[in-house]
């Protein structure tokens, strides 16, 4: 066949990337084994019942046409509306567009702002098609890495020495996938500060501020000069517990939302009309908000109660989101190899760090989206996993 194009093989690395655990535990799952799936972020439990009932009423009214391309008007205004309370920043309906989820949001964002040949700074651990993404728009990449002692929160420093004449953009996600590190005030500022100095784009990550942990969620958007070069990249997915239906925005000037819905008429052209009215109707009622921050709540503080003080283990982060990280990196700092030893012996599925940047190799992501029990059942087995490779290690020595 014809040679395919340098964009879309050098969207990816070949290679192993980590993930290979997850779905060689997913096939055994689906095959009949009892494995604990703790590798992915996707809830255990169904979208809330009025999602579902409005969606089935937009489907049986007749709303199966095409709508306006930045989505259809009340969805765009009650998620501006949803984006001053994220933000603390007034929104108006022309400074968003609907995309679909929030990779899509991310997506335009690195499109809107990136050039071939321009470069970007990533803050490792990050979420894990940040590198994609921006190789998609043509552009290069430097990797800074946080430290577990720091929380996972980024150095000014490193930050600011990555900066390249050709830097475009800073990417940044608070509450963290995967750390669940949540951003204090004073790193946001920090950061802040670097993009107003050398007139950089933010690209802020939001999807989890509603899954904050109690701590206070800082959005760049509302500091001094940074509305006009902040684009917020959020969704529908965790929050309203709708990650199958792909409903995202991105919140950016109204220049910026002006030229991306050009991208959509060549990429998506536009959302699905009942699947956006069903998103309507999730965002005025707010529905399963409230109730699914407390679940992930719980979950976190249920799992952390039996994990802790584990022998040759610590919690890293993890204060927000829906994910643990823990540093494994005295049992074992080749977190892939912990993973896949972790599966064939106690059969739980985990995420190996080093699937989301250097910065987490010697840690594993474990995923809260299953019930307490299981979680606790979970960190029973962790804990007898890691007992029992501390053991043969004393032994050895």
């Amino acid at each position: 066949m014809p040679q395919t194009s340098k964009r879309i093989t050098g969207i990816m690395p070949s290679g192993k990337d980590g993930w290979e655990v997850h779905f060689a535990a997913m096939t055994r799952k689906q095959a009949g084994e009892d494995i604990l799936m703790l590798s992915v972020g996707d809830h255990d439990f169904d979208t809330p019942a009025g999602t579902v009932a409005a969606c089935v009423e937009a489907v049986t009214t007749g709303h199966h046409h095409y709508i306006q391309l930045p989505g259809l008007p009340r969805l765009r205004e009650v998620l501006a509306r949803l984006s001053s309370e994220c933000t603390g920043v007034e929104t108006a309906a022309e400074e968003v567009i609907v995309t679909q989820g929030g990779q899509g949001a991310l997506f335009a964002a690195c499109q809107a702002v990136l050039d071939p040949g321009s470069h970007a700074v990533i803050v490792s651990p990050y979420y894990a098609t940040y590198p994609g993404t921006v190789r998609a728009a043509g552009a290069t990449f430097t990797e800074v890495e946080t430290r577990p002692e720091d929380g996972f929160e980024p150095s000014a420093a490193a930050l600011e020495a990555a900066i390249r004449p050709e830097t475009r953009m800073i990417p940044v996600n608070s509450p963290n996938n995967p750390t669940g590190a949540v951003y204090s005030r004073g790193t946001v500022e920090k950061i802040a500060e670097i993009c107003r100095r050398h007139d950089l784009w933010l690209i802020s990550d939001e999807v989890y501020w509603t899954l904050s942990g109690g701590r206070e969620h800082i959005s760049a958007r509302s500091l001094p000069g940074m509305k006009e070069r902040t684009l917020v990249v959020n969704s529908l997915s965790k929050s309203h517990g709708m990650t199958g239906w792909r409903v995202g925005w991105l919140t950016a000037p109204v220049e910026v939302i002006r030229r991306l819905i050009n991208l959509n008429i060549v990429s998506s052209y536009g959302m699905v009309d009942f699947v956006s009215r069903a998103a309507v109707a999730a965002v005025e009622n707010a529905y399963g908000v409230a109730e699914i921050a407390e679940l992930y709540a719980a979950r976190r503080a249920a799992f952390l109660e039996e994990i802790r003080g584990v022998n040759g283990a610590s919690v890293r982060g993890s204060e927000g989101g829906m994910y643990v990280m823990l540093d494994i990196s005295r049992v074992n700092p080749n977190a892939e190899a912990f993973a896949w030893n972790l599966l064939e012996t106690e059969k739980v599925a985990v995420m190996p760090g080093s699937s989301f940047g250097a910065a987490a190799e010697g840690h594993i992501r474990i995923s809260m989206c299953q019930d307490e029990p299981l979680l606790r059942e979970a960190a029973a087995r962790i804990r007898r996993f890691i007992a029992g490779n501390v053991t043969r290690r004393s032994a050895a020595e």
